[in-house]
């Protein structure tokens, strides 16, 4: 799938998934925006997209703030012409059992992971739809989109939400060119996942081994980690898929952990 011509926003992408990506979709063609709290961490990952011949900047945006959103979105545009794909990708784990689950960390995780993902949405679609390009909306899903685990409340109904709203904007935007798609990883050693070991191995009274092997990757049917390489190759695919073939999915990336 070629990406020439394309300008593709990726939130939180100055590590992890998203900055795998921001890397795979640069190589394919596209014009990168790296969007991210971390203004140094965007600018960075922009830098190295620069000198291995694509073109990129970093912008700073908190995907909760509108005023941020709005700006970030609008500064792409007047700097690379377009928004053609937006990758909504930010994210955060907050793990607790439902009984002791602070409101305040309830709310903090929806509004990263839906608020963001419909704040962005809106501010991107406003330059698809009155450019009438069309484009690409791309939602980082989970197979907590498909299924509930342990501790994780939060995370599981955010994840879930993110289905029901790509499952709108495939409605909605069909008639102007614009497809949306959920793709769901299985569980990515990045430090987000890291961070989960210690924290799940303490709420379940078991070792980071057995986290690791009867938690992560016990239903996997190779016992492997899904990669970043693996979620950014569909991630670039489906972005540049030429037609509505696909649009209001949901793909799941997991080394067969759940199977649709």
């Amino acid at each position: 799938m070629t990406l020439k011509g394309k300008v593709a926003l990726i939130t939180g992408a100055a590590s992890g998934i998203g900055k795998q990506c921001a890397v795979d979709m640069a190589r394919a063609g596209a014009a990168i925006v790296i969007a991210d709290m971390n203004l140094d961490g965007a600018n960075a990952t922009a830098a190295e997209i620069e000198k291995a011949g694509g073109r990129a900047i970093g912008v700073s945006m908190d995907v909760t703030n509108e005023e941020q959103v709005n700006a970030g979105i609008q500064k792409a545009v007047d700097t690379l012409g377009s928004i053609d794909i937006l990758v909504s990708n930010a994210g955060i784990q907050i793990v607790n059992p439902i009984e002791s689950y602070a409101y305040s960390d309830w709310k903090k995780m929806l509004a990263i992971h839906l608020d963001g993902a419909f704040l962005t949405t809106q501010a991107a679609l406003k330059h698809m739809y009155g450019s009438k390009r069309g484009g690409s909306i791309i939602y980082m899903g989970s197979v907590h989109s498909h299924e509930g685990s342990p501790l994780k409340s939060a995370y599981v109904t955010a994840k879930h939400g993110l289905i029901g709203l790509s499952k709108v904007l495939a409605k909605e935007g069909a008639s102007r060119n614009v497809r949306s798609y959920v793709v769901c990883p299985g569980f990515v050693r990045t430090p987000l996942v890291e961070k989960q070991i210690p924290e799940q191995a303490k709420e379940l009274g078991i070792t980071e081994a057995e986290v690791i092997k009867n938690v992560m990757l016990k239903n996997t049917v190779d016992g492997v980690f899904t990669t970043t390489e693996d979620v950014a190759s569909m991630v670039t695919f489906l972005a540049g898929f030429p037609t509505a073939a696909l649009t209001g999915q949901s793909f799941v990336v997991s080394h067969g952990w759940y199977m649709q």
